[in-house]
């Protein structure tokens, strides 16, 4: 889904299985051969699925269609919002928000990138995406609000059960950042990271407040031509996210950014532009939720992340939308000389996403790391997965992916690992492994990998597993009852993520795996 990732090399929509057919690769490895000089070597992707056309066991497993956050506010605004995007009503976002003109431009030369777009050929099916029946832009409240009591009633109760209010009066967190439909309707920042010169700002005011720098960095690692849906943000974004470090200063609590969809056929496309000047860290986290419609919602954001020498930067998203919301979004961090990025991404909900954050390795001694997670349960596609591009010499990086599958639902890893000529020792290792709990769900892993440099070294592993009869018997013998069992089973092999995410977040996470399960047995 980017220009990093050469759309038109991987591989078309796959075809199911072969009805009635069950394979499993315990474990492969892919070697790399080594190119000519100046040539291109792809390895063909292959496919490992796991799929039978039996009767569904569940094993006692109904992971994911249970949905916590599925309630819906009062809808005024959105009721009143248009539907469909033109040049009309890209230009009336851009006067709401009083833009400069260059944005404004970049907005319409965006749209007519998108105009002359087709959806992807590959990956998820996001062929039932309405896009004239989108709401691009639905604005829930006149202005930010100073503090939680000051929003709407209906507003404030949600994010209450969100528990966002919660995090920030026990310091979880050093700012927080709300967005609502196409705005942002809270933030707030430690006062003693502002007084060290961090920013932390939603896009719009980013925009109007350090205007040279928000342009200076805009589109500079995602560009509309890269994709459908980056050229669809580019035209129709509003809200996000606005992170500035400076040189030296150190972020040592998370900066929270939460995203929730009200409105049915919602089209939400905040923006994400983090800047972690030299010498710097900060820890960024994402949430989203939505209701339950009947109709579908699209979530395209893009996030755009410039990691400066030596700075060290953490991307963490939970993303858990509902299951009628498309998820199309693109993230990329650039990474320069001795910088690292650290991609923890979890997905749990929606109907179909197509997510593959990619860090661009562009400066010498750059490092890179990319954990991912996803469930997917009866009715969802999660096509996700991650790309790394050496571009300089002696860099590294590591891909971890887990998914579990269930309810006739399916995973899709998708890889990218591309060494450029210039890197000469760079090393990139991917690892994906598949858990399956019954026997009607199918999982896929598709590597791909383009190595133009001789002195490298890149490996690559997937296994898939189904839960056995055996394991669950073993843990019911002590004294487990068969959801207990099934829960240990799972907690257990997500616990690689769930490490590496901030402890409340790994109960949290643990929680939802529980409250799925209650009542799942029998």
């Amino acid at each position: 889904m980017d220009r990093w990732g050469d759309d038109e090399e991987i591989p078309a929509r796959e075809p199911a299985p072969e009805a009635g057919v069950a394979s499993s690769v315990p474990e492969q490895r892919l070697t790399i051969r080594r190119p000519g000089p100046r040539s291109r070597h792809f390895l063909t992707s292959r496919e490992h699925s796991m799929s039978q056309q039996h009767p569904s066991t569940d094993n006692g497993l109904e992971v994911l269609d249970r949905y916590a956050y599925g309630w819906a506010d009062p809808d005024p605004a959105g009721a009143e919002a248009r539907r469909g995007l033109d040049e009309d009503v890209v230009r009336e976002i851009s006067r709401i928000k009083g833009e400069p003109g260059w944005m404004l431009e970049r907005r319409l030369e965006a749209l007519r990138v998108f105009e002359e777009s087709a959806l992807p050929s590959w990956g998820a099916d996001l062929s039932d995406v309405r896009f004239d029946e989108i709401k691009y832009f639905v604005r829930p409240t006149a202005g930010q609000a100073a503090a939680w009591e000051d929003l709407p009633a209906e507003i404030r109760r949600t994010y209450d059960r969100l528990g966002l209010p919660e995090a920030e009066r026990q310091s979880l967190i050093a700012g927080v950042l709300a967005q609502y439909e196409s705005e942002v309707v809270y933030r707030r920042v430690q006062e003693e990271l502002s007084g060290q010169g961090v920013v932390f700002l939603d896009a719009d005011a980013g925009l109007r407040e350090y205007p040279e720098l928000f342009r200076e960095h805009f589109g500079t690692v995602v560009s509309p031509q890269d994709s459908m849906f980056t050229a669809l943000n580019t035209a129709a974004w509003s809200g996000g996210t606005f992170v500035y470090v400076p040189p030296g200063v150190h972020v040592d609590i998370p900066l929270q950014a939460y995203f929730r969809i009200n409105t049915e056929n919602m089209g939400q496309f905040e923006r994400i532009l983090l800047i972690a000047d030299e010498g710097s860290s900060v820890h960024y986290l994402e949430g989203c939720t939505a209701p339950i419609h009947s109709s579908n919602s699209l979530h395209a954001s893009v996030a755009e992340i410039v990691v400066m020498k030596d700075a060290r930067v953490r991307c963490t998203t939970i993303q858990n939308w509902s299951g009628n919301v498309h998820n199309a979004v693109t993230k990329r961090a650039v990474a320069h000389e001795g910088a690292t990025v650290e991609w923890v991404d979890g997905n749990i909900g929606s109907k179909a996403t197509m997510k593959y954050p990619t860090v661009v390795l562009a400066g010498e001694g750059a490092r890179a790391e990319a954990v991912s997670l996803a469930f997917a349960g009866r009715g969802r596609h999660l096509d996700t997965g991650a790309k790394m591009i050496h571009s300089a010499p002696n860099t590294s990086s590591s891909i971890v992916s887990r998914s579990v599958v269930r309810g006739g639902g399916r995973s899709s890893y998708r890889g990218l690992v591309r060494v450029e000529e210039n890197a000469t020792g760079a090393a990139a290792t991917v690892r994906c492994d598949t858990l399956l709990t019954d026997r009607v769900s199918r999982a896929d892993t598709y590597p791909y990998a383009d190595v133009r440099n001789d002195e490298v070294r890149v490996g690559h592993e997937a296994t898939a597993t189904r839960v056995g009869e055996e394991q669950v018997f073993y843990l019911m013998s002590r004294g487990l009852t068969e959801q207990e069992a099934m829960a240990m089973i799972v907690r257990g092999f997500i616990e690689p993520v769930a490490r590496e995410l901030p402890m409340e977040y790994a109960l949290e996470l643990n929680r939802l795996i529980d409250l799925e399960l209650q009542g799942s047995v029998g």
